[in-house]
């Protein structure tokens, strides 16, 4: 009995504990001072679309930090797609882009990536995702 009333307390005190450090986790993203990439989305889906037709989109970001916000790589996970994005550091509050073309003269679905690498204090890379069908002509 003695040994059970010991095993309750170490476990309730655990998840004290546990769920303390999760606060101070919070409280540190919260207070972290330098640049912030927030996406406005970070998925494109294409739907079906015809061979050799528009396969551009844009991913828009904003700098919800206090410093600018620069970013370092911008890749494709193949040849297939290309990204464009801001060269210039994007201030505080301002919003930058990242233009992605996908070659819509490969038939097929397709799922591509964009890395983007950054000084971001909360995800200095960022992952986005385009999507879709391109389906030939009468199809």
């Amino acid at each position: 009995m003695k040994k059970l009333f010991l095993f309750c307390l170490v476990a309730v005190m655990s998840m004290g504990a546990a769920n303390a450090q999760e606060v101070k986790k919070e409280a540190t993203n919260e207070e972290q001072h330098g640049p912030k990439i927030i996406f406005a989305e970070r998925e494109h889906n294409y739907g079906t679309i015809q061979k050799g037709g528009d396969g551009n989109c844009t991913f828009t970001f904003t700098n919800a930090g206090d410093e600018p916000l620069i970013l370092s790589s911008v890749r494709a996970s193949c040849g297939c797609t290309t990204p464009k994005w801001t060269q210039k550091p994007v201030m505080p509050g301002k919003a930058g882009e990242i233009g992605v073309r996908y070659n819509t003269n490969n038939v097929g679905g397709f799922t591509k990536t964009v890395t983007i690498t950054s000084n971001a204090v909360n995800e200095p890379r960022v992952v986005v995702k385009i999507k879709g069908n391109v389906v030939a002509p009468g199809k």
